[in-house]
């Protein structure tokens, strides 16, 4: 099956549903959101901690980045992290949050609701380090503590993205690699309280992987103007993952004088997202300190839109 997947894309959706913690797949990256998460090759900032760890060592000072995700049925899912370089590589520490809201508790004598409420909340907690090897060469992994709380059941696991960039000097030409959330198996535990009023344990349930994900990804500089201050980023990124069909982003990131960035994307072969991406950048500055603000509108065919917001501060950044 994983053969015909990859010869016919299709058929992988026939492994739709095998896997747990899909929250995990969740861009929280404004800017690569906008991007259609055409992610692995973007010049690293604030959030490579999550789009790609290798990325990292292109981020020149101590910085901030914090996102927020507004998810339909109002859902939101928070992100925070904080990237430290040192002389023995980067470092990088991250926490996030999804957050259902209030559910109704329903049972068969009471459909309507029995005035009580459940919920269901996701939390990561990451450490990254990263490397860079040589002038072209990097690497970076993050190791996150992942745990999951669904009515009266918990679940904890941990996994692991480890990635890869490569740098060239033609038209600033990247590859990059990365294994996304692989690691240990989940499964919940609890104890359910009966309609007879009974505290009783239940059975455990079962165990299914993380949603694990393997990326091939390409930039590009095509555009340049002679003067270095308007530029256009263009990007593909190529997605097998455990658990549903092959898919294909495509990015564009036009860049003026490093102040304004306008973002458009296409992803391929993904469900229920058959419309562009877009989103903007504004750089401004506190001092001689940058300060990032981005947004991406990302568009979905029956749930609506989904919106992404975020701000990342770079401390005694060097001027890039």
């Amino acid at each position: 099956m994983g053969l015909l997947a990859q010869l016919f894309p299709q058929l992988g959706a026939q492994r739709a549903g095998i896997s747990s913690l899909t929250f995990l797949k969740m861009d929280v990256s404004p800017r690569s959101a906008a991007l259609a998460s055409a992610n692995l090759c973007l010049p690293g900032d604030l959030y490579s901690a999550y789009t790609n760890p290798a990325t990292m060592p292109e981020v020149s000072g101590f910085g901030l980045a914090a996102s927020n995700t507004f998810w339909v049925a109002d859902i939101n899912y928070a992100f925070l992290s904080a990237t430290i370089p040192t002389g023995a590589g980067h470092f990088a520490a991250s926490l996030s949050a999804l957050g259902s809201g209030p559910m109704k508790v329903r049972t068969v004598f009471q459909p309507e609701g029995t005035g009580e409420y459940f919920y269901a909340n996701y939390y990561t907690a990451g450490l990254t380090y990263s490397q860079q090897l040589t002038d072209q060469f990097s690497y970076g992994i993050t190791a996150k503590y992942v745990h999951e709380q669904l009515a009266e059941f918990r679940a904890n696991t941990a996994v692991f993205d480890l990635g890869f960039l490569y740098r060239t000097d033609v038209k600033e030409l990247r590859f990059a690699v990365l294994v996304q959330s692989f690691g240990f198996n989940s499964v919940l535990h609890g104890e359910l309280e009966q309609e007879d009023a009974l505290l009783q344990k239940t059975p455990d349930l079962e165990s299914y992987p993380a949603p694990t994900i393997f990326k091939l990804g390409i930039s590009m500089v095509p555009y340049r103007n002679e003067s270095g201050d308007q530029s256009l980023l263009a990007a593909v990124q190529l997605n097998h993952p455990n658990d549903n069909a092959e898919n294909i982003r495509l990015a564009l990131e036009y860049n003026y004088k490093s102040l304004l960035f306008l973002r458009a994307g296409y992803k391929i072969n993904v469900k229920d997202q058959d419309y562009p991406t877009a989103g903007v950048g504004l750089r401004m500055r506190m001092g001689r300190h940058p300060l990032m603000f981005d947004y991406a509108f990302d568009p979905m065919r029956f749930l609506g839109v989904v919106h992404r917001v975020g701000l990342s501060f770079e401390v005694n950044s060097k001027e890039r």
